[in-house]
């Protein structure tokens, strides 16, 4: 996500103001940020952000940094800063030395984002309603299968989102087109077929611990037969052979302060539990 070649895919939507953090004339830190009017974001193009350290940060480093970027947004006009947390579970190892800085330099968590993950290491029991789902699906012989069309796929999401939230996808087709193209080996496309039909589908973004369900669809038939059940069911376990999480990404909405009961009780039902994203405010 941190990437160059992902990030500005989109570059002409943002004014990116991204630092680099030396000590010796070495990078220490990274930080991907955009900036708009006097306010500095963690990147807004992104799902989450914030320093991205190596096994060579430690605390006190951090709090240094901290002051470094203070010093930077005041002589740069900048009197706040959004941030933007990465959560733990996409950490190599562990690493919330910025939350501390943030403490110390009184930056409020202002939203907080409910994300439901899976420990692919140790699967909770799925509900009875997902394996009726996955069973129905496996009788009407629904097939899982690999996929690189994108234009079908966009063509399902964005009905099913036009229906539901009266919005299309964030990606077009075009977009996923070319992030695929730079991502083969981390960007996969998943879908269940009915009669040669997709009727549902997943977008995952795998990562080196973790495979994030980027975006999620089923039209009526693929809910009346339980073909993302299926879909999901297959792909969990196929991903518990390598990988630490399975991420199903946030079910929040109006920064956090609504909560989609259906959206995170289906997502549950595979035995997923609550991973928060945080964000924080730190004024100058």
């Amino acid at each position: 996500m941190f990437d160059r070649n992902y990030m500005d895919y989109h570059s002409d939507r943002f004014k990116d103001n991204s630092l680099i953090f030396y000590e010796d004339e070495k990078p220490i830190a990274l930080l991907p940020c955009n900036m708009l009017q006097n306010t500095l974001y963690s990147h807004q193009g992104l799902t989450f952000g914030g320093f991205i350290v190596d096994e060579n940060m430690k605390q006190n480093k951090m709090l240094e940094c901290f002051e470094i970027l203070k010093e930077y947004m005041k002589k740069n006009n900048f009197k706040k800063f959004i941030y933007k947390s990465t959560p733990y579970i996409y950490h190599k190892i562990p690493a919330q030395e910025d939350l501390y800085a943030l403490f110390r330099n009184n930056a409020e968590l202002f939203r907080i984002d409910c994300s439901t993950t899976i420990d692919l290491q140790n699967i909770l029991k799925m509900s009875d309603l997902r394996k009726r789902c996955i069973k129905k699906a496996q009788n009407n012989k629904v097939e899982i299968t690999l996929s690189e069309d994108f234009e079908a796929f966009v063509m399902l999401l964005n009905s099913v989102l036009q229906k539901q939230h009266g919005v299309n996808a964030v990606h077009n087709t075009e977009e996923l087109k070319l992030l695929y193209s730079r991502f083969p080996q981390n960007i996969k496309l998943f879908v269940a077929k009915f009669n040669k039909e997709i009727i549902a589908a997943t977008l995952l973004f795998i990562y080196d611990d973790l495979v994030h369900t980027q975006y999620l669809a089923a039209n009526e038939k693929a809910r009346e037969i339980g073909a993302l059940d299926l879909l999901i069911k297959t792909l969990i376990d196929e991903f518990a052979k390598s990988k630490k999480y399975f991420d199903f990404g946030i079910s929040t909405e109006n920064n956090g302060q609504y909560l989609n009961g259906g959206l995170i009780t289906q997502k549950e039902g595979f035995g997923g539990r609550s991973i928060v994203h945080n964000v924080y405010e730190l004024n100058l």
